[in-house]
């Protein structure tokens, strides 16, 4: 089991079950969104398996149980409320293979908090702990406007939809509100490489290639792929944004798009000759054939394992741009979920116990101000991750990770 950087999880005692009926909670993803400056509507999506199987909402209310603490920020017992939750068919329920749990709190008289949810497995030691940033007095559109399919009475906890992925914008409480849209046709870039510290070349402007109004409440599909930035009021400077992938994604299947993520761990000159052929899915096979001596099973199983980690990073950072071209994404990808996680209010440090011939390697992730998501954050860069990084490069490239 992959312990995601969303969670830390405490072992528990040796349980007595069957291996295949064991209990266990692998990760929590949260988000949240103001119902005004006085209530928060906070959501728990939980990856709850018994054996291999996803846990029903009826088992799973019956074991766990719910407890949160606020914070007034990280690092402190400065508490700003407390409560536990009851759990049952009101507030939990099942949406694909995760659990979500949706539960009021009432905002203190503070612009900032720490909220750290607490689901522990009744008679056991076993817990998974979620910490979520607040900003209470933030009533930015993000922060108050959920994306909901077709299919779900819980917002998304992701910021895309499918090309044509019917989806729904609404506020926790009641009322319908027009919002205006700008389009942008737009290919962002990847993440540049850990160790290039030359500063960043002034960013472009982005030029808006269409805008238009929506009413929330309203079913909706967008069928260009691209990035819609959403507002309720054209004065603000942050908005909703919702990237519009193909039907596939998280999965990358495209023979064009599955170029994008091998910059990673490839040459100028093996991209530059990929992207010169005529048929892409074979210069592709060729490419990894190469890098594995013509062994076609171990080239099988080293595409499975890469293409696997990339579709783990759209799935768990996905902003803006694809997960995989994100900083985290990168990291993710090459070196594998942290080890440990540490946050504050605006970083995250991520700790490898050991990769390479390194051991307890940081890398830090700083929050910045973006005008489409809350959470944008960019990887500060070391010359000396050299050392460190190489070798794992070159071990996807022999076939060493799998």
């Amino acid at each position: 089991m992959k312990q995601l950087p969303e969670a830390q999880v405490r072992p528990s005692e040796q349980q007595s079950a069957p291996i295949n009926e064991e209990l266990s909670l692998i990760a929590i993803q949260s988000k949240y969104l103001l119902k005004d400056t006085t209530q928060t509507k906070v959501y728990l999506y939980v990856d709850a398996f018994k054996g291999k199987n996803p846990i029903s909402v009826a088992e799973f209310t019956k074991i766990y149980n719910l407890n949160y603490v606020i914070y007034s920020d990280y690092g402190t017992r400065d508490r700003l409320g407390y409560g536990n939750v009851k759990l049952d068919s009101s507030n939990v329920s099942r949406v694909g293979d995760k659990i979500v749990i949706a539960y009021d709190i009432k905002s203190p008289n503070k612009d900032y908090g720490v909220l750290l949810s607490e689901i522990s497995q009744t008679g056991t030691l076993k817990k998974v702990l979620n910490d979520l940033t607040i900003k209470f007095k933030k009533l930015s559109v993000s922060q108050t406007y959920g994306l909901y399919t077709a299919t779900s009475a819980q917002p998304l906890q992701r910021h895309y939809v499918n090309a044509n992925e019917a989806f729904t914008l609404r506020k926790v409480g009641e009322g319908s509100d027009q919002l205006h849209v700008f389009y942008y046709n737009h290919d962002f870039e990847a993440a540049g490489s850990p160790m290039n510290v030359a500063p960043k070349t002034i960013s472009k402007s982005l030029e808006v290639d269409s805008s238009f109004t929506i009413n929330t409440n309203e079913p909706l599909h967008f069928d260009k792929e691209g990035l819609y930035n959403v507002f309720a009021d054209t004065t603000q400077s942050e908005g909703l944004g919702i990237l519009v992938v193909n039907e596939r994604f998280p999965k990358v299947t495209r023979p064009q798009l599955l170029l994008g993520p091998l910059l990673y761990m490839s040459t100028n000159n093996e991209i530059n000759e990929i992207k010169k052929a005529e048929d892409y899915k074979k210069a592709l096979d060729k490419y990894w054939l190469t890098l594995m001596n013509g062994n076609a099973p171990l080239a099988q199983q080293s595409i499975r394992s890469f293409y696997s980690r990339v579709e783990e990073a759209n799935q768990l950072f996905t902003t803006y741009k694809e997960g995989w071209k994100t900083d985290k994404g990168m990291i993710y990808i090459v070196l594998g979920p942290p080890d440990k996680v540490q946050r504050s209010k605006d970083r995250e440090v991520w700790t490898y116990d050991q990769r390479g011939n390194a051991q307890n390697v940081n890398f830090t992730f700083n929050r910045r101000n973006n005008q489409f998501v809350d959470d944008h954050y960019e990887l500060v860069r070391y010359a000396e991750y050299q050392p460190i990084w190489y070798p794992v490069v070159e071990a996807w490239r022999n076939g060493s990770i799998r």
